[in-house]
């Protein structure tokens, strides 16, 4: 059976919404480049369907939308004498086809619900309507890895209240649906168990009148929304927020883990952020923060084609592949990191890193 499913749904007035299911439960739906290369061109051929009103994205099974990227896939094309090509060529088809989500000119709403990680938070960002449930667990975990929040975070997480986002990417914290909301990557919370009635009032919509179908489409999900029976959730990130800016207000990656390694809790939701940064990769944590200081005024395309140029050297240095074997390869727990501590980071190797790997960025056109 295919990686991705394709759906189309006829609606009572004669057009089309398309629900885009990624179908690989048991690795999460985590986003392979097989999945990436069915989907993008699928979406370019709905832009062109005067009958396509709207998309639906969503995963299949009930534990994820998707984990992230497929990331084991990822390290044994690594292993390659064309690893920076092989690199190269994932993750220019990965953000060329998050950067067409983000500016996609017909609705597509995202069924945020279970797990949604790295690259599954590429996905859900772009998305015009992106809706989460009471079972949505988010976080943008590459620290652990030796990475760095990629997939248009150097843009969405910079627009997060104060410096929150900074402080998900350098802790790779996860987060909750009101988080979500709180910090503005969620846009409505619905019960999971609503989604076939959503995808009916979709079906029953009037979609031949001169209402646009971003109207439509927001119209359903309010009323949805004000009809939901979740439980409320409380948000952490809003709780945590004085202390958060507190910890973040810093000069350097070395200041923030030494204050928030030095905080004296029990609070479960800070002991987590401390583990996190005691075991994520130093020069991920170091190369974290100078991305977000430099990214701060960029456009999307702008921080899709660095992250591009910044994720490939990543790749070439090593330090990613040796992430992913110790945590899903070899699973042994054990990175042997290139450096022990933040500190110890040298500036100079990290300047290369954010150093283009070539004279013409590959998504440049995008």
């Amino acid at each position: 059976m295919s990686c991705v499913l394709f759906k189309e749904h006829q609606t009572s007035d004669g057009k089309k919404i398309v629900e885009i299911i990624l179908n690989a439960e048991k690795s999460l739906n985590a986003l392979s480049l097989e999945m990436i290369k069915l989907i993008h061109p699928a979406l370019e051929a709905y832009q062109a369907d005067a009958d396509v009103v709207a998309i639906l994205l969503s995963g299949s099974g009930e534990r994820a939308f998707c984990a992230g990227g497929d990331v084991v896939s990822l390290y044994h094309g690594l292993q390659t004498a064309a690893a920076a090509e092989f690199a190269t060529e994932y993750f220019s088809a990965e953000y060329r086809l998050d950067y067409a989500i983000h500016t996609y000119p017909k609705p597509i709403i995202v069924w945020g619900a279970g797990i949604v990680m790295g690259g599954g938070l590429g996905l859900l960002s772009g998305c015009q309507f992106r809706v989460v449930t009471p079972s949505t667990m988010l976080a943008m975990p590459e620290v652990t890895i030796g990475l760095y929040p990629d997939v248009g975070a150097s843009w969405f997480l910079n627009k997060c209240p104060g410096r929150v986002g900074l402080f998900l990417g350098m802790t790779g914290q996860r987060f909750n649906a009101a988080d979500a909301k709180f910090i503005g990557i969620a846009d409505r919370q619905l019960d999971d168990e609503q989604k076939s009635t959503f995808m009916n009032q979709l079906v029953t919509a009037n979609w031949s009148s001169n209402i646009s179908a971003d109207v439509v489409v927001d119209g359903i999900l309010k009323e949805l929304e004000q009809r939901s029976t979740a439980i409320e959730q409380s948000s952490l990130v809003s709780e945590h927020y004085g202390l958060i800016q507190q910890l973040t207000d810093v000069t350097n990656a070395d200041q923030f883990v030494r204050n928030l390694r030095g905080l004296e809790t029990t609070d479960k939701w800070l002991n987590k952020a401390q583990k996190a940064v005691a075991h994520g990769s130093p020069l991920s944590i170091a190369m974290i923060y100078q991305q977000f200081k430099i990214s701060k005024h960029w456009s999307l395309k702008e921080a899709f084609m660095a992250e591009l140029s910044l994720s490939v050297q990543c790749c070439i240095q090593g330090e990613l592949a040796e992430g992913i074997r110790a945590l899903l390869v070899d699973k042994d727990g054990q990175p042997n990191w290139r450096y022990k501590t933040v500190a110890s980071v040298d500036q100079a190797f990290l300047d290369t890193l954010f150093i283009a790997p070539w004279e013409v960025n590959p998504i440049a056109g995008m």
